[in-house]
């Protein structure tokens, strides 16, 4: 938000400086980002006043002319403007002054007349793009005065940073506000009286909204007999000064209250209107041309001012080219209104077309407000156009502004702050924030603006007061945490699971990565990951990240090229993040899924005695994703070899629990992971964590003693077809539901080369819960394990 210094001395008589200003403000969260002088550049420019013009000897379109600029001796000056005349009063660049840009002003020959200085349009100021002729400054302009002083220019400007939840001060009147709150200083604003005439409109022009719930109020003023025309020359150039292109005295009150009140106003050319007005959704596939001259093509869930022919504007976003303002234009019908700013957002990223009057209305602007903003922008477009305001106001406001009562206990606001303010103090800061207060017995009631949205809840005013009274004079001090048992049964949020499946990564073993969110298209195209369902970034930091991610391997592989590179023999990395994908229904056009990753490669053991030499393998990250799956009391596991080729996994395995796919584990493509800079192979897995997330809430843990008797072990070797999975044969006894046996493990693997056959050694664990078992009877269930392993599988023993 760019605030002018001197715009807002229009509200409160602040005295101080600028950067004394931008450094209370930031202390009350609205960081100053930056201190402009926007006029610096022409702060050498003088008026001068044109005593003789004369048509140069050599040139039919150049004057000489003898200036006055306060020097104490007249100059000559050689101009090429066609309105340059005689008794003008008009801004001089002297000799010597650098133009904003970059043209040093010098002595020079002009034909084979001297000139020294130039007489200059306001495009060369850099005030406007109006370079037509020289810019004429008022008659009662004083000879050799600066020209900023002249013009009484915003010569500084304040880039204040608004957080997303401080819609309120996306205007002079918002910072107005704050500013008077910090130095105590009393809030007056601007007054134009609003003179009205003719029959009362109200009425008139029929208002209807289709749905309540996506515009709560809409109003519209007639001003008649307007001329389009530019604007005063003091509001042009405070527009400039913050930001905003002069375009017509129409489209600039619209613009100037804007910035000056924070409500977005939209003019229409009432006679390009057919009948009433509906603020209705659009017709799904109609098609839209927008002042920018760019057709768009409507879904229904696009929110559309229309008449009787079909949509005039998108709401809240850009008016329509048919109904717009133009220099025949001699009514206008002005809107003020107020939409959900859910559906301005959705629209404004769904067209990727984001404006001033969008930013606002999607973050809430003042609803009682609406109104007095109408009625100060028909006064000014009355003065700026010579037209006249009608009487009355055509108006429809399904939902009345219904002000949230919020209770507020000042011991609970000590507690938090860990300092003690005064209910005296409280009362004041509340008063100046403009909510009355019923300050009776231990919980206070306190009313919030209807300019303040971010007000809902008793966290929200003891941030308020905190922040009047210094957020950087509360002591750092650790507060004592107390925690009640009562929260024991409370859900867990997924915060607390994010940490807890971390602490569970690190606890294993593993190093935590954190990658940003931003990959390279060429990355993802690398690991043929699809096109679609990808976000591209508009304006990306560089060409590595122009795309959001929609897998973690990029990002997990880049560490891995890392690392690599610093010397490192083997990598264990697991990642918690976000994924992204486009996804029109969601109000942000993306879909966000929360993905644990994991990424193995090279040494399975530090390179220092006594550990053996051996890399990792597929079995090092099967059982880690075991270990989570365990952790979290997710039974059922299963693992099937991908039927379809993965993008860059082979093999694939597919991880599944109760039959529903949780994610994929395999090797990094061979020919992928080089361009990494891998020699060995790379064994990655990455599983949906919001998934996992519903399962480990679903599930439930059951409780059982502790076996007292011990156990008996038997192995049994069985010589089976290299087709034939270990699964298979593990998932075959265990459906055998032998109450003796308790687990059966893998303990042995012998394939030798070029052969059909391997050799499986499985370890059978037998116990009884209430005595001590007799080898007789396990060597009985061995044999009868052996026996039905051989009829139903194609294997010997």
């Amino acid at each position: 938000m760019l605030l002018s210094l001197k715009w807002l001395r229009e509200f409160v008589p602040f005295e101080g400086s600028a950067q004394e200003l931008g450094d209370r403000l930031t202390m009350l969260g609205l960081e100053l980002e930056e201190l402009a002088h926007p006029y610096e550049a022409i702060s050498s420019i003088v008026v001068g006043h044109i005593i003789t013009c004369e048509q140069h000897p050599d040139s039919d379109h150049m004057h000489v002319c003898t200036v006055d600029a306060g020097q104490g001796e007249l100059l000559t000056i050689v101009c090429g403007a066609p309105n340059v005349a005689q008794g003008q009063k008009v801004p001089v660049a002297l000799v010597g002054t650098t133009m904003p840009g970059g043209l040093q002003i010098k002595k020079a020959k002009l034909r084979g007349v001297p000139s020294f200085g130039m007489i200059c349009s306001e495009r060369e100021l850099g005030l406007t793009e109006d370079h037509s002729g020289i810019m004429v400054l008022p008659a009662e302009s004083p000879v050799g005065a600066r020209l900023v002083d002249v013009l009484d220019l915003d010569t500084e400007v304040l880039e204040i940073g608004i957080t997303p939840n401080r819609a309120d001060c996306l205007s002079v009147l918002g910072l107005a506000r704050e500013t008077a709150l910090a130095f105590n200083l009393p809030l007056s604003l601007p007054s134009l009286p609003l003179v009205e005439c003719g029959a009362d409109i109200a009425g008139s022009v029929p208002l209807t909204i289709a749905d309540p719930e996506l515009c709560w109020l809409y109003s519209g003023r007639i001003i008649e007999n307007v001329h389009v025309q530019p604007s005063p020359m003091r509001v042009r150039h405070r527009l400039h000064a913050v930001g905003v292109r002069p375009i017509s005295n129409i489209v600039d009150v619209t613009n100037y209250i804007l910035m000056e009140l924070g409500q977005p106003l939209h003019s229409f050319d009432l006679a390009k209107l057919a009948g009433g007005i509906t603020v209705a959704p659009a017709v799904e596939g109609e098609k839209f041309i927008t002042l920018d001259e760019q057709e768009r093509v409507l879904h229904a869930s696009d929110l559309t001012i229309r008449d009787q022919r079909g949509a005039v504007a998108l709401a809240g976003v850009m008016g329509g080219l048919a109904t717009s303002m133009t220099a025949e234009s001699t009514t206008v019908f002005l809107e003020s209104a107020l939409f959900k700013p859910a559906i301005i957002r959705k629209t404004s990223r769904r067209l990727g077309l984001s404006s001033e009057s969008s930013y606002r209305f999607e973050r809430g602007v003042d609803q009682l407000g609406c109104l007095r903003s109408l009625d100060r922008a028909a006064a000014l477009m009355a003065a700026w156009s010579g037209g006249s305001v009608r009487k009355g106001v055509c108006k429809v406001e399904p939902k009345p502004f219904v002000a949230p009562v919020i209770p507020f206990r000042p011991a609970r606001a000590n507690a938090l702050l860990g300092v003690e303010l005064t209910e005296e103090f409280s009362q004041q800061t509340f008063a100046a924030l403009g909510c009355p207060v019923q300050a009776e017995g231990d919980t206070w009631q306190v009313t919030a603006p209807s300019w303040r949205y971010d007000l809902s809840r008793e966290a929200d005013l003891i941030e308020e007061v905190g922040r009047v009274h210094g957020l950087d004079t509360i002591a750092p001090v650790l507060p004592q945490l107390q925690r009640s048992l009562d929260d024991a049964a409370l859900p867990e949020s997924p915060f607390s699971f994010w940490m807890r499946v971390k602490r569970w990564g690190k606890g294993l073993g593993l190093n935590e990565a954190v990658n940003y969110s931003f990959v390279g298209h060429k990355d993802l195209d690398h690991l043929h990951l699809p096109q679609e369902g990808r976000i591209s970034i508009m304006n990306p930091l560089s060409a590595e990240q122009d795309a959001l991610r929609t897998a973690l391997a990029p990002g997990l592989l880049q560490n891995l090229r890392t690392n690599i590179a610093q010397g490192a023999a083997g990598l264990r990395l697991f990642e918690l993040a976000h994924v992204f994908t486009a996804d029109a229904s969601s109000d942000t056009t993306a879909k966000e899924t929360s993905i644990i990753g994991f990424l193995l490669y090279g040494s399975r053991y530090d390179s220092a005695w006594p550990q053996q030499e051996a890399d990792v393998d597929y079995t090092d990250l099967k059982g880690i994703v075991e270990h989570l799956l365990a952790f979290l009391h997710i039974g059922g596991m299963q693992c099937q070899l991908a039927s379809e080729p993965h993008p860059y996994l082979l093999p694939c395995v597919n991880v599944l629990v109760g039959g529903q796919p949780v994610g994929v584990m395999g090797r990094v493509r061979p020919d992928m992971a080089d361009a990494f800079h891998a020699r060995k192979d790379v064994w990655l897995a990455e599983l949906n964590l919001d998934m996992l997330c519903t399962l480990h809430r679903a599930a439930s843990v059951h409780f059982s003693a502790l076996p007292v008797f011990p156990p008996v072990r038997r192995d049994i070797t069985v010589i089976a077809p290299a087709t034939l999975s270990v699964q298979a044969v593990l998932d075959y006894v265990t459906a055998l539901k032998l109450p003796l046996l308790e687990k059966i493990n893998l303990i042995d693997l012998f394939e030798p080369e070029q052969a059909e056959e391997r050799n499986i050694t499985f370890r059978l664990i037998f116990r009884h819960a209430e005595r001590t078992l007799k080898d007789a009877e396990v060597d009985k269930v061995r044999e009868k394990i052996a026996a039905a392993l051989v009829k139903d599988l194609p294997v010997h023993l």
